[in-house]
C-alpha cells in the first residue's frame, strides 16, 4: 500500500505517518508547515519521519490545487490517503475565521477531488471532531446523534466535511470514512491543548486558566489509541450496504468522561507540582461535556482503547521535560 497523509506534521498525522512506516508501509506526507503553533516542533517531527524508510514529503498546502496536483502526479500509485490536515481550534476560528475556510472547507474538496481522480485510490479517510456534537447534552456521544447546531466556525466546518465526503462517495463511490476525534493528548501533543498548556504554566510558576469555573468534563485520548483506530478503519474501507453510498464516520475517543479538575490532578502528581488556578467563565463556542460512544468503530473494527489518563499523562510529562530540557 501507498498512503497519503496530509498534516504529516501536525500531533496525529505524525504519529499515524510512524505507525504506518513502522510496518514498512511507503507514506507521502504532505503538510504547509504554518505557524499556528510553533514550527520547530513540526520541523522535529518531519525530521523524524525523513529518517525513517519509506517516507516522502511535500511541503504544499492542501488549499492550492496546482501544487496538490502535481503531488497527484508524481504519486498516481497513492492507494489510501488519510487527510488529516486542517486549520484546528475552537477558540482561534473565533480570532481568525477565514484559516478555517481555505484549509477546512476548500482543502477538503481539494483532497476529495484527488481522491476522485487517482487511479488507484481506494479509501478516503478524513479527520473530524467531537466537536460537531455542539450543544448536544445527552451522553455518551454517539454518531447516530443528530449534528445540526454547531456552536463554533470550526465545528461547522468539520461538520460540513462530513457532508462533502458523503456527497462524493453518493456521486463517484469513493469509499470515506470520517473521525470525531476526541480530545487527543500524548508524546509530540499540540501546544495550544490542555495537557501542554497546564504543564508549561506549571513548570514556571504561572497559573493556569480553568473554564466554566473547572466544572468540565472531557473523553480525554490517548495517542496511540487514536492512531490505532485511524489504521484500523483506514486498512479497511467502507462498503455500500443496499445500494447506499460506501461512507461511514466514527467516534474515536477513550469511552470515559473525566472530570477536568481530577485531569490537573493528575498532571500535578506526574510534575510533583501543585499548580495556581484561575477560575473563569465558560468561553464561547466551549461545551462542557464530551463523552464518546465507541459502538460503532469497535463493532465494525474492533477499537479498545486501553489507555488511561493515570498511564497517558506521565508518558506526555516524561517527553515533555525531555524535549524542552525543564
Amino acid at each position: 500500500m501507498t498512503y497519503l497523509v496530509t498534516g504529516a506534521a501536525g500531533f496525529i498525522g505524525f504519529h499515524t505517518c510512524r505507525r504506518l512506516l513502522s510496518r514498512g508501509e511507503a507514506v507521502i506526507g504532505v503538510d504547509v508547515v504554518n505557524d499556528y503553533y510553533d514550527p520547530a516542533l513540526k520541523e522535529q517531527r518531519i525530521a523524524i519521519l525523513q529518517a525513517m524508510p519509506g517516507f516522502t514529503f511535500h511541503r504544499v498546502d492542501i488549499a492550492d490545487r496546482d501544487a496538490m496536483a502535481e503531488v497527484a502526479k508524481r504519486h498516481s500509485d497513492v492507494t489510501r490517503i488519510i487527510h488529516l490536515a486542517a486549520q484546528a481550534g475552537v477558540r482561534y476560528s473565533l480570532i481568525n475565521p477565514y484559516a478555517y475556510t481555505r484549509s477546512n472547507i476548500e482543502g477538503h474538496l481539494v483532497m476529495l477531488e484527488m481522491a476522485r481522480n487517482l487511479p488507484r485510490c481506494e479509501h478516503f479517510a478524513y479527520a473530524s471532531s467531537s466537536s460537531v456534537y455542539g450543544s448536544n447534552t445527552k451522553m455518551p456521544l454517539s454518531v447516530d446523534d443528530r449534528v445540526d447546531h454547531p456552536i463554533s466556525l470550526y465545528a461547522a466546518t468539520k461538520k460540513a466535511n462530513e457532508m462533502m465526503s458523503h456527497c462524493y462517495s453518493h456521486l463517484y463511490r469513493i469509499p470515506s470514512t470520517g473521525f470525531r476525534f476526541f480530545t487527543v493528548y500524548g508524546p509530540w501533543g499540540r501546544p495550544d491543548m490542555s495537557a501542554f498548556l497546564f504543564t508549561k504554566a506549571i513548570l514556571a510558576g504561572e497559573p493556569i486558566r480553568v473554564f466554566n469555573n473547572g466544572d468540565m468534563r472531557r473523553d480525554f485520548t490517548y495517542i496511540d489509541d487514536i492512531v490505532s483506530g485511524v489504521v484500523a478503519a483506514a486498512d479497511s474501507p467502507p462498503v455500500s450496504i443496499d445500494g447506499q453510498p460506501p461512507c461511514r464516520v466514527y467516534n474515536i475517543g477513550n469511552h470515559k468522561s473525566e472530570p477536568l479538575m481530577r485531569f490537573i490532578s493528575v498532571i500535578e502528581e506526574a510534575l510533583g507540582r501543585k499548580a495556581e488556578v484561575i477560575f473563569e467563565p465558560m468561553q464561547a463556542g466551549d461545551v462542557k461535556e464530551t463523552f464518546a460512544d465507541i459502538e460503532a468503530i469497535r463493532r465494525d473494527h474492533g477499537f479498545e482503547p486501553t489507555t488511561t489518563i493515570d498511564e497517558g499523562i506521565p508518558r506526555f510529562i516524561e517527553w515533555y521535560r525531555s524535549y524542552y530540557k525543564s
